[in-house]
């Protein structure tokens, strides 16, 4: 507003060209003899007259209203998840609030079987579901902020239970439109990504659902869900291709509560080690030695493992370069 930057009694900055005296503003109007005056003393032509405003001044208005147009981007009464960061520039462009409901997750990939979905696991329950979705900036890719969601989780102890990229995923229309309900999640086969995490404890009744996609315009979307089931989880285990994929793509691959093997365990995590018999990997952990003769009893080449760290509390895998 121009009233803005107007003076008070003060005189601090006028539009008039100064404190006191005939105004200027006013002369240049009336076109008087005021005005040959005013442009005298001012020693500048007729339309030039100064604004005696600070840069600082000008500064703050700027800010301010970049701060307004980027907080107007995202969708009225919408936040981010406490949990979840939100990638530099990121907007909210759907936002769906809490809300009890049953929810079905997939633990594979969907596909469509006489008119039915399909997949090989799931979790489902009953509680509290909250959906933000966000369009990314165009120099960013939806696999940076799927990423950056991915680690910020980790990092606070959640424990992944399904991860599947592109076309292991099945198809994206799928996803968007089956299992999310939202038809901007609808893009590539190839450009989509989809992890499911279960949250520490306290919190460990909770999931948290990520979903990436590049669309065809090659806008690029990051889904985000959390799910707070109102009776307990119970035993959730991840699948091996998961837990494959978690060593492959991070280079490492942590179970701190796994003591002695257990039956349960040894099967998983053989048959992801043998789903890429090229791979060499370190074991680390108290019980580290009976975790690698329990998976070679299981097929794993006693070959592609060898005894790291038997410090550690519980057991840990090492991608060996």
């Amino acid at each position: 507003m121009v009233r803005g930057f107007g003076a008070g009694p003060a005189g601090v900055a006028t539009l008039d060209g100064g404190p006191g005296g005939p105004s200027c503003g006013a002369a240049r109007l009336a076109g008087s003899t005021t005005q040959r005056r005013c442009q005298r003393r001012q020693g500048r032509p007729g339309h030039a007259y100064p604004m005696r405003v600070s840069m600082r001044s000008i500064s703050v208005l700027g800010l301010s209203l970049a701060s307004t147009l980027v907080l107007a981007a995202d969708l009225p009464g919408s936040h981010d998840l406490p949990l979840v960061p939100r990638l530099t520039d990121a907007q909210i462009v759907d936002y769906r609030p809490e809300v009890e409901q049953e929810r079905v997750y997939p633990l594979g990939s969907i596909r469509r079987i006489s008119g039915q979905l399909r997949f090989d696991g799931q979790v489902n329950a009953r509680g509290k579901l909250t959906a933000i979705t966000y369009q990314l900036p165009a120099e960013r890719t939806s696999n940076e902020a799927f990423t950056l969601a991915r680690e910020a989780l980790q990092k606070q102890g959640a424990e992944l239970l399904f991860w599947c990229q592109a076309r292991d995923c099945g198809e994206s229309s799928l996803w968007a439109n089956e299992v999310f309900g939202n038809a901007k999640l609808f893009g590539a086969d190839e450009q989509q990504a989809y992890l499911l995490l279960r949250l520490a404890a306290p919190q460990d009744n909770s999931l948290v659902a990520l979903y990436s996609i590049t669309r065809g315009n090659r806008r690029a979307y990051l889904h985000v869900e959390q799910f707070d089931a109102s009776a307990p989880l119970g035993d959730l285990l991840p699948t091996s291709a998961t837990l494959l994929r978690q060593l492959k793509d991070t280079g490492k691959l942590d179970l701190p509560k796994l003591a002695e093997p257990q039956p349960t365990w040894l099967n998983l995590l053989s048959r992801g080690l043998n789903l890429d018999t090229t791979m060499r990997i370190s074991l680390s952990g108290k019980q580290a030695e009976a975790w690698r003769q329990a998976l070679i009893g299981q097929g794993v080449l006693a070959s592609r493992m060898e005894t790291g760290n038997t410090d550690a509390a519980g057991l840990h895998f090492e991608l060996l370069r």
